[in-house]
């Protein structure tokens, strides 16, 4: 597995366009409520330069809240061994270099060795369907994103670690959930990501714009 570290954050900016990321993964399936499959393809192609949204305060508080939560998971989970990515370490898959991503932290299970995948998420609830999209499962973008990652790595399980805050009448509740993936049991709906990861990836080296892919109703 390749892995790719940037001198600077610039750095790693200007190569995402290279690759496939996690969260262009669920706008190729049509999944992604804030860009289409057609946006990413413009920004690999070079016909649109990405957003910067590194100053939005949902997204500043994310970053800020990363380390943290990190820190919580590991004393929660002292049987992993729990590494955050401090760097911009871009893993690369070892046949399609163009499937990369940039993980949270990085899992070890103490007692087997095997690998995983740790990502956090911030979000606010707003409202009950908001809510609803968190129970029992993980919303379908970022159950995507964790997929993908587990393309890209190779690696045999994911966590992902949400922390769900409402604020009601002043007052700020927290919910924190998480969600265990073991890659023998998604193998499945990985061949379709990576299929469809691979189909899209034909219409950027040439050029062509795909089909809209849009979202089931």
């Amino acid at each position: 597995m390749p892995i790719y570290i940037p001198d600077s954050r610039d750095e790693w900016l200007a190569n995402r366009v290279k690759i496939i990321g996690g969260s262009d993964a669920s706008a190729i399936l049509g999944m992604n409520p804030y860009k289409t499959n057609i946006e990413v393809w413009q920004e690999k192609t070079g016909k649109t330069t990405p957003e910067d949204i590194s100053g939005k305060p949902y997204v500043k508080y994310g970053i800020e809240a990363e380390e943290p939560l990190i820190a919580l998971f590991a004393l929660d989970y002292p049987q992993y061994n729990v590494n955050s990515n401090k760097v911009y370490k871009v893993f690369l898959h070892d046949k399609y270099p163009f499937i990369g991503g940039t993980l949270d932290g990085e899992l070890t299970e103490n007692e087997t060795g095997r690998q995983g995948v740790l990502e956090i998420k911030t979000t606010e609830i707003l409202n009950s369907m908001h809510r609803e999209k968190w129970n029992e499962k993980l919303p379908d973008n970022y159950y995507i994103q964790v997929l993908h990652y587990l393309l890209a790595t190779g690696w045999d399980f994911a966590i992902l670690k949400a922390q769900l805050k409402t604020v009601y009448d002043g007052d700020i509740r927290l919910n924190t959930r998480h969600y265990f993936i073991e890659r023998n049991e998604v193998e499945g709906d990985l061949n379709y990501l990576l299929t469809k990861e691979i189909e899209f990836w034909k219409y950027v080296e040439r050029g062509k714009k795909p089909p809209l892919v849009l979202p089931p109703i």
